[in-house]
């Protein structure tokens, strides 16, 4: 489903260390002489990054989750046509801070019964899945400590708090069980160090596909 190039995402409740993964990896495979391109959810193109300030600021109760579902499903749609699907064809690395997995949870589970939604929206504009995901599984409370200690204007999330957080973390850990073949759980309970290696192991056979 990805071309010629291999489509990592990486998953987890806020605070987890995911996207410090994903840019430890991009630096380590760029270092290994691969082209790689490390972008983000909701955002990686100019159009998605305007609609990332649309959901990620402002009031908890700004959308409803169903507005919420289809300003994240247009994002993804302009980051898949501009950035993902180009660099694949490419035969670029595609290293993705949160995916389709992050509305499954948030949108599909969290904030509504809306997963059958998800997948049926999901199906009919996006249409691929990552070849790897890695979910990074971390303890609730501090994961959510961590987020807010960041005090950035994107805290809309991080203010639904730790009963959210750790909702999400079962049903990641769920959607893991689900879907076997592509999601690896790494704890993240580690120093950075040692989940960086992990997360290296266990993608070496990907890379090496």
């Amino acid at each position: 489903m990805s071309g010629r190039g291999l489509f990592v995402t990486f998953e987890g409740i806020d605070g987890s260390g995911k996207s410090t993964q994903a840019r430890r990896l991009a630096d380590r495979l760029r270092a290994e002489g691969r082209e790689v391109v490390l972008t983000r959810e909701p955002g990686g193109s100019p159009g998605a990054e305007e609609i990332r300030r649309l959901v990620l600021e402002g009031d908890p109760d700004r959308w409803s989750a169903e507005t919420e579902l289809l300003l994240f499903t247009a994002a993804r749609r302009d980051h898949l046509e501009r950035t993902i699907r180009p660099a694949l064809a490419a035969g670029k690395v595609v290293v993705c801070d949160r995916f389709a997995d992050s509305t499954r949870m948030y949108q599909g589970l969290s904030r509504g019964d809306l997963r059958e939604t998800v997948d049926r929206l999901h199906a009919l504009m996006i249409g691929i899945e990552p070849d790897v995901t890695f979910l990074i599984d971390m303890d609730p409370g501090i994961g959510l400590a961590r987020a807010l200690s960041r005090r950035t204007v994107e805290e809309r999330f991080e203010g639904f708090g730790q009963d959210l957080q750790a909702r999400m973390r079962a049903g990641f850990l769920a959607l893991a069980q689900e879907f076997p073949d592509r999601i690896v759980v790494i704890d993240g309970n580690r120093p950075a160090d040692r989940v960086a290696e992990d997360v290296a192991a266990r993608l070496a056979p990907a890379l090496t596909a």
